[in-house]
């Protein structure tokens, strides 16, 4: 969520304040229906929300909306006669007009004059960035064969499952685009999970592929993920993870998504929605190049804050 929210205010060309809070009982379990006073209501180890108010206000999660609604009223005595614009990302589970503008996916399917549908996630994948970060790692993977791969592994989550047996079948399904000759960069997550890894690795460093065909980050050192997406000519992802299928879809290469054992209505929604407008497709075992439509939902979204802050004004 916090990465949603910094997408978003570098993509407006801002210079975020991050302000990370916790809620006191009983606002924690009543957020955001009991309304919040920035005098109590917080935990003690929460930031500090104080004047001066920001122009503008980015936040995510229940339990920020009591804050925003808290700043937006209080900023509404400020001399110039407005107050803090405040931009919620995700359902703030109060009326959308509490807000002066609330971003949600469209998998959610929800209306108002004041919200702006998004296809996937908020990120921070910018070109810029891409090019950075892989100019950063690329002399480490020097060694690897192309075309190269991003294989991106989340995890179980309340929805899905990523079982022994699904790993098991995407490692063989990885080790047989090494056989032909791909480089892998492969980036577990803390969700995978150390039986899961295991897998990826032993079976990736079998005698029987390419020598130095696939790497497997360890977790230590610098996170490459932001490097494999901007040296990667294809990415392949768990499906648990919206904002993860939404990153790698912004690109504008290839993507695959990983199929993981579970059901949710919301997710099938949104993979559906990422196939219909060829944004993404299922992994069945062959990457292939093909020309996706990249996803521009950040951009497009600061581009709206800042023409509803201009009008305000």
């Amino acid at each position: 969520m916090e990465n949603q929210c910094l997408g978003l205010a570098e993509a407006v060309g801002a210079t975020p304040v991050v302000k990370r809070i916790r809620l006191q009982t009983p606002w924690r379990q009543l957020s955001p229906y009991l309304p919040l006073s920035l005098n109590h209501g917080l935990t003690p180890d929460s930031d500090t929300l104080a004047p001066p108010w920001p122009d503008l206000l980015i936040t995510s999660g229940r339990q920020a909306v009591g804050a925003a609604l808290a700043i937006r009223r209080q900023s509404a005595s400020r001399r110039n006669g407005g107050h803090t614009f405040c931009v919620h990302i995700q359902n703030p589970g109060v009326p959308f007009d509490w807000l002066d503008l609330v971003v949600m996916p469209a998998h959610d399917r929800k209306i108002g004059p004041n919200v702006m549908e998004s296809l996937g996630a908020l990120h921070r994948v910018t070109a810029a960035r891409l090019a950075a970060e892989a100019a950063r790692f690329a002399p480490a993977l020097d060694h690897l064969p192309h075309p190269r791969v991003a294989v991106l592994v989340g995890g179980s989550n309340g929805v899905y499952q990523l079982t022994p047996a699904v790993t098991e079948q995407l490692a063989e399904r990885l080790a047989a685009l090494a056989r032909q000759g791909m480089g892998l960069m492969v980036t577990p997550s803390r969700r995978t999970g150390p039986e899961n890894e295991a897998v990826l690795r032993q079976r990736l460093a079998g005698p029987d592929l390419p020598k130095n065909s696939a790497v497997v980050w360890d977790g230590a050192g610098a996170n490459p993920y932001f490097g494999y997406l901007g040296l990667a000519d294809a990415v392949l992802c768990t499906g648990d993870s919206v904002s993860m299928v939404s990153e790698a879809a912004s690109t504008g290469k290839p993507v695959y998504v990983i199929g993981l054992e579970g059901k949710s209505a919301k997710f099938d929604r949104f993979h559906q929605l990422m196939v219909d407008r060829g944004v993404a497709r299922p992994f069945t075992g062959a990457v292939e190049n093909w020309t996706p439509t990249p996803l521009d939902d950040t951009p497009r979204v600061a581009a709206e804050v800042l023409r509803r802050m201009a009008a305000r004004r």
